[in-house]
């Protein structure tokens, strides 16, 4: 199935000279001398990068690797710190697996990761697409590595006109064929940074690929059109009540959110629950106002809108739900995205400037 025009060397040559400098990859040096990257930070970045893009996974990563820089740090850490350390970075199911993850690498593997990709898919968090970049980049197996960018460049060299999603085992198929026996690590970064930096989904560069000749979306004037997609189907909007209560001494009331679900396991303000008509559940018993504003978010299925209630709470008060965390002890940071958003509005009217 390998298209002969399609020469992976040509691409290794260029990503040699052009492969983009991230924090979780070996210099050209270390590349030249066929050094490996640590399996660690391999699967440290492709966890992060899940859903993300590189810029805003960048400074995270140097922040997780600075602060537990082995898979045994990680696997010690406290879950209310890792998950605090993950806070903006979305999906934090990933942050749930990567300490169930850490913890099995360093309990029961010595904590040493599987060099293979059924091995690796054996762990909590680790589907096929990053079982087999940790397998070729860190372990340089010949594993088919297949992410959007990848998709992107098969579809173009092909002339893949099959609509994504269902182009995808095609896509994959396709992808597999080309992977070389040599440098299959390197190989599969160097498509993936072919797709981010010159196969770009709008006004690719092909008048400087180094894939230009054999690509047939190019030859065909169609390069920009692929890969096609279906139509997505339009997300619904729910709706819910956030609660923001500040006490007197200025602590205020939050709660760490249950495990199964989304936002799992991060702190947060109460809520309700979040439907067409979500049913009101005050976390505490006190004078609740409306704020006059919500708070909205896009998850990967829903539109989201909480309205923001607000309570002025006396010494003593009781929480139902949740507890009272002192202002020296409160870094708003350590919330998730939507819990900021909340924390901002509701601010803005228990706290006017």
């Amino acid at each position: 199935m390998r298209d002969a025009g399609a020469d992976p060397s040509e691409l290794l040559a260029w990503y040699d000279r052009h492969a983009r400098d991230l924090p979780w990859r070996t210099g050209p040096a270390a590349r030249a001398a066929g050094e490996r990257p640590d399996p660690y930070r391999v699967w440290l970045s492709e966890i992060m990068l899940q859903q993300t893009t590189v810029a805003a996974a960048r400074d995270y990563f140097r922040a997780f690797t600075e602060r537990w820089p082995s898979v045994e740090d990680l696997a010690a850490a406290e879950d209310a710190e890792v998950m605090a350390a993950w806070a903006g970075l979305g999906y934090y199911a990933r942050a749930r697996n990567l300490l169930k993850c850490a913890r099995v690498v360093a309990g029961e593997l010595g904590g040493r990761f599987p060099e293979t990709v059924e091995g690796l898919k054996a762990l909590p968090g680790i589907g096929p697409y990053t079982a087999g970049a940790i397998a070729a980049i860190a372990y340089d197996e010949p594993a088919t590595v297949v992410d959007g960018n990848v998709e992107r460049v098969m579809a173009r060299v092909h002339s893949v006109g099959l609509p994504l999603p269902q182009a995808k085992g095609e896509l994959t198929a396709l992808a597999a064929a080309l992977t070389p026996e040599h440098r299959p690590g390197d190989y599969a970064q160097a498509v993936m940074d072919l797709g981010a930096t010159i196969c770009t989904p709008r006004s690719p560069a092909c008048g400087i690929c180094p894939w230009r000749e054999p690509c047939r979306a190019r030859s065909e004037g169609i390069a920009a059109d692929l890969p096609r997609k279906a139509p997505k189907k339009a997300k619904p909007t729910r709706h819910g009540i956030a609660y923001v209560a500040r006490r007197a001494d200025g602590a205020w009331l939050l709660e760490t959110r249950p495990e199964s679900g989304l936002l799992g396991g991060m702190l947060g303000w109460p809520t309700s629950d979040w439907g067409d008509s979500p049913t009101p559940a005050p976390p505490i018993e006190a004078d609740w106002r409306s704020a006059g504003v919500e708070a909205r978010h896009t998850f990967t299925h829903f539109h989201l809108r909480l309205s923001i209630e607000v309570a002025e709470v006396p010494l003593g008060s009781e929480p139902e739900r949740g507890d009272f965390l002192p202002p020296d002890r409160f870094r708003p940071a350590d919330l998730p995205t939507l819990m900021r958003k909340v924390f901002d509005l509701g601010r803005s009217v228990l706290l006017p400037d």
